[in-house]
């Protein structure tokens, strides 16, 4: 189940559910984080070329274009993780949403450690 113990009891105090009501709601979280995932890999999947909100040190404007290499996700309970590879570097992804059709929000790793909004265009962001 993808809640620990203290959140259970709390959603049978406070929510008063039942077990099979908890591991509904459990599966709901797995199942949506999962869609959100696809969502997420389906955004980057076929596009070569992509904008973000990252602050990067060289960059020559406010919205940098990157090139895409691949996004390859995976979840475990309600985390999404995976590894974002560009033209000529690469970061660990440490959890995604989905901002509308045409933009996604990373929180990435090492090197970064932001959240990064990333755009088919730059006039989406």
């Amino acid at each position: 189940m993808h809640f620990d113990q203290r959140t259970q009891t709390a959603l049978r105090e406070v929510a008063g559910l039942s077990t099979a009501e908890i591991r509904a709601v459990s599966e709901a979280v797995v199942e949506a984080t999962a869609a959100d995932a696809d969502r997420i890999e389906a955004f980057f999947d076929g596009r070569a070329t992509v904008y973000s909100d990252m602050d990067l040190a060289h960059a020559s404007t406010d919205y940098p274009e990157h090139t895409v290499d691949y996004l390859d996700l995976f979840t475990h309970a309600d985390d999404i993780r995976g590894y974002l590879r560009f033209e000529t570097w690469g970061v660990a992804v440490e959890g995604g949403r989905v901002l509308s059709e045409d933009v996604v929000e990373l929180s990435l790793g090492a090197t970064v450690h932001d959240r990064v909004r990333f755009a088919a265009d730059r006039d989406a962001l």
